[in-house]
């Protein structure tokens, strides 16, 4: 393990938070927004991972409200953003915030880009680019799920940020990644104890990412069948990928990656309501359970 590596460990902490909604580009929300990632790192959080296809140009406002909190795209689509003004977007945030922005790469999903094609290659030529710019890997980390892209993670990044997984492809991922790189998973909760409820919730949410062979194949490939990953999900995959519950269950469903090898979790509430509000309650309910 690199010293950058070692330090992006220590600066990202335990636990983050993944928010789509804190990239909303709205700018009469801005404030509130600004005040959301304040108090999330007053709650302990040492990270907030910007869901959907993100870059430094959205995490800025977020850095620049805070004083110590890490900011990571989760992820920068390779097939939308050129590595050279990546790589200069990162130096720009790096000379103002060191060591605050962390850049987080994906190859999205075959139906959601024109002309989609050799992933892994495309993101090697991608490393490749970003090497020539001047990014070293130390400060980037890659959106892998399968054993090629986390051999990737390991050998050209600072690690892996594995969405939408278990535990047991925690352990799985570790095993390859090695003791060294980061291992930061995301995972969502739901705050609410009642299980029709709990799952409906859930299963609304998950119904988007069911359409993706990425994340399709990645379950099956964990043991889950094609039934699990039909007519919205099982109760045994909304189970896997969803923590609910009480405190103590979901702290215990949240241990779990911990203990399978994850260096950090990146934790998403899903809740009931419209899509751009910021959980600010459930991140709350989160820092006390995991105090």
């Amino acid at each position: 393990m690199n010293d950058t590596t070692a330090s992006l460990r220590e600066s990202v902490g335990r636990y983050g938070v993944w928010s789509a909604q804190l990239r909303a580009e709205d700018p009469a929300r801005a404030d509130e927004r600004s005040e959301a990632v304040a108090e999330l790192e007053e709650l302990g959080f040492g990270a907030v991972w910007l869901g959907g296809n993100t870059s430094a140009r959205d995490a800025a406002p977020l850095i620049e409200a805070t004083s110590r909190l890490v900011v990571g795209t989760s992820i920068q689509s390779i097939w939308e953003h050129e590595a050279s003004a990546a790589a200069a977007r990162f130096a720009e945030l790096e000379v103002a915030h060191p060591g605050r922005f962390v850049l987080g790469l994906g190859v999205s999903h075959g139906p959601r880009v024109r002309g989609y094609s050799r992933p892994y290659s495309t993101m090697v030529g991608y490393l490749d680019d970003l090497d020539k710019a001047g990014m070293r890997a130390g400060h980037r980390v890659l959106a892998a799920l399968g054993p090629k892209m986390l051999e990737l993670s390991r050998d050209r990044a600072a690690g892996a940020i594995p969405y939408l997984v278990t535990p047991e492809h925690t352990a799985e991922a570790r095993e390859r990644l090695g003791a060294g790189p980061l291992l930061a998973p995301e995972f969502k909760v739901v705050l609410d104890s009642d299980p029709s409820r709990a799952r409906a919730t859930a299963r609304a949410y998950l119904a988007r990412y069911l359409e993706l062979p990425n994340y399709t194949g990645n379950f099956l490939n964990l043991g889950f069948t094609e039934a699990d990953v039909t007519g919205g999900g099982s109760d045994r995959l909304v189970d896997a990928v969803f923590a609910w519950g009480d405190e103590d269950t979901i702290r215990t469903r949240v241990d779990a990656f911990r203990d399978a090898g994850a260096d950090h979790v990146a934790l998403q509430v899903v809740q009931d309501g419209p899509a751009d509000t910021l959980p600010r309650e459930g991140w709350r309910r989160l820092a006390s359970l995991l105090a």
